[in-house]
């Protein structure tokens, strides 16, 4: 913002694709928030859960992305930290080009990344872009990392989803054949172990669990 300030007080001072390239920064940024912090693997836990309760719209879209972008920031807080005192503040000051503020501003996100990510993810799309074999993976493009890194948090989540799964499925399979048994076949089995799968969650505090395991998953 203090760059868009001083341009318009010095118009003639800045550069026209100096401004693309800022207004562009700011419309790819969502995309960057979804695709290179912790916030993949976190929204899709929270999805799986509900999804796992049976509840189809409760908790709403908006509560759970809202509650997986406030952990994001909990994850992220030092990631962040580190850019905006490498990169955002010499920049915002005068110090930095364009150019080396992005570089500062990425390694970051790309330790973060590389943390998460497995090596095969990174060979695989290594390939795919045509990357020499012997890279480094502290060497490897953006456009390397990135892919990688999604695959291997959508991977984490639906290996979290799986266990969040199981207890809510035991109790299907037992409330199903508790009603069999009794003959009560014209009862769907939803209306009763929905519940009791909601009792269980909240006994448990399955919310906190769940929003404490999945912080507590990434290294």
């Amino acid at each position: 913002m203090d760059d868009l300030f001083r341009i318009a007080q010095h118009p003639h001072s800045a550069l026209p694709l100096d401004v693309l390239a800022g207004l562009t920064l700011l419309s790819v940024a969502p995309f960057v928030l979804v695709l290179s912090t912790s916030f993949v693997r976190i929204v899709v836990v929270l999805s799986l859960v509900r999804s796992a309760i049976g509840a189809a719209m409760l908790p709403p879209n908006a509560v759970l992305t809202g509650l997986a972008l406030v952990l994001t920031f909990v994850v992220m807080t030092p990631t962040f930290e580190a850019v905006q005192r490498d990169a955002i503040r010499p920049y915002a000051a005068g110090r930095l080009t364009q150019s080396a503020f992005l570089d500062r501003a990425s390694r970051p996100l790309r330790a973060f990344m590389l943390r998460q990510t497995k090596a095969r993810d990174l060979n695989v799309f290594a390939r795919v872009a045509h990357r020499p074999e012997a890279e480094p993976a502290t060497d490897a493009p953006m456009t390397v990392v990135i892919p990688a890194f999604v695959v291997g948090e959508l991977r984490s989540a639906f290996a979290i989803g799986v266990a969040l799964y199981l207890p809510f499925v035991a109790i299907d399979l037992a409330v199903a054949a508790i009603l069999m048994g009794l003959g009560m076949v014209m009862l769907s089995p939803p209306v009763i172990s929905l519940p009791c799968k909601l009792l269980l969650f909240v006994m448990v505090d399955g919310w906190a669990l769940v929003c404490n395991g999945v912080v507590q998953s990434f290294r």
